[in-house]
């Protein structure tokens, strides 16, 4: 699932294509996609401008010269393409929207597990959304007020997307590594030293992230690089960079987990 760098480099690529475009057509291929109903958003999207185009959390977020918002969530295998009205299409092409210009913005999820959203209440999805990590009035303070009175486990909870927006399981992994920190330790156990080491090690991974364009793991999402950088995510049986020391894996909440048993305590 593309997390927060592979989505803020997709929101950076499509605001040169897409910023003051106009809607002109929405076609709808699966409509369990569109949360709030293909027929809604076949009717209300065209004629719609975009303004601006951000990212919360994993969510593309299309600000429109409207009271509506239009909001994507690429899931597990979705990705957005601007390409000419004329260029062929893939089975996987399951919204096409048709832009002002002759191109089209068209979300193709060979999945289906990718979502539409058009609301005028945004908050709604969002809304339960835990803090942006890297946000610059997200501070060690904050971070450490968020993990007091927690319970369970370090990784887990860094997934819980109400706990803090945009990590997954990449992301989570390889900042357990730079705080040098067991993923396996109760939150509750973490002393406020090493939830401030965690704090940092989180901001530095997903600027890292962001820098190298996100993680290209599959025909999903291509062009980024930081796939080249991982330290444990992957490599399990494989030396750490760092101690040399086997990366051993183990399964948290249904996920695979790489860690250094010898640099994370």
């Amino acid at each position: 699932m593309p997390e927060l760098p592979e989505v803020e480099t997709v929101v950076r690529g499509l605001r040169g294509p897409l910023l003051e475009r106009t809607f002109l057509d929405v076609e709808v291929r699966w409509a369990r996609s569109v949360v709030t109903g293909a027929e809604a958003l076949r009717r209300g999207l065209p004629g719609r401008r975009v303004e601006a185009i951000d990212r919360r959390g994993k969510y593309l977020v299309f600000r429109l010269d409207d009271p509506r918002t239009l909001l994507i969530h690429l899931k597990m295998s979705g990705n957005l393409l601007v390409e000419p009205d004329h260029a062929p299409r893939d089975p996987y092409m399951h919204t096409v929207f048709q832009l002002d210009n002759g191109h089209q913005l068209r979300l193709r999820d060979p999945r289906k597990f990718g979502r539409v959203y058009l609301t005028t209440a945004p908050d709604t999805v969002l809304g339960r959304l835990g803090p942006e990590p890297l946000a610059d009035d997200f501070s060690v303070a904050d971070f450490l007020a968020l993990c007091r009175g927690r319970r369970g486990v370090l990784k887990a909870l860094l997934l819980n997307q109400e706990f803090l927006a945009g990590l997954g399981n990449i992301y989570a992994s390889e900042a357990c590594f730079l705080a040098g920190l067991d993923p396996r330790r109760p939150i509750s156990g973490l002393r406020d030293e090493e939830v401030a080491r965690l704090y940092h090690a989180i901001r530095r991974t997903l600027g890292h992230g962001i820098v190298h364009k996100g993680s290209s793991l599959d025909s999903v999402y291509r062009g980024g690089e930081f796939q080249n950088h991982f330290q444990v995510y992957g490599r399990e049986s494989e030396a750490c960079f760092t101690c040399g020391a086997n990366i051993e894996r183990v399964m948290l909440g249904g996920r695979s987990t790489c860690f250094c048993p010898r640099c994370q305590r």
